[in-house]
């Protein structure tokens, strides 16, 4: 079943949702700042985990104390699609856990 891209409104309703992230060049977009190096790599290890249980993967990077995401759907033609919208949330879950702001 293929993935719809959303509209602009309905990307500006989901993001009303998602305190942190933002539409940069086409992409959902969120950087993290946590207590250390190893905090921040933990994260990442959890957000992996997260992308493959959606098989849904968002260019992720790793900082000093910082985690980036940009995420956008490829078989959509790079649009955001709700399948960013979820990987987003469930990145905001987790990030509580690992006192990421």
């Amino acid at each position: 079943m293929p993935v719809e891209p959303l509209s602009q409104k309905e990307i500006e309703e989901r993001l009303a949702e998602l305190p942190g992230w933002s539409l940069d060049d086409g992409r959902l977009t969120r950087t993290y700042r946590l207590g250390s190096h190893f905090a921040a790599t933990a994260m990442v290890v959890h957000v992996s985990q997260v992308q493959e249980e959606l098989d849904h993967h968002s260019d992720l990077t790793l900082g000093y104390n910082t985690v980036s995401l940009a995420v956008h759907t490829h078989s959509a033609g790079g649009a955001v699609t709700e399948k960013d919208v979820e990987l987003a949330r469930r990145v905001e879950d987790l990030a509580v856990g690992h006192r990421a702001h």
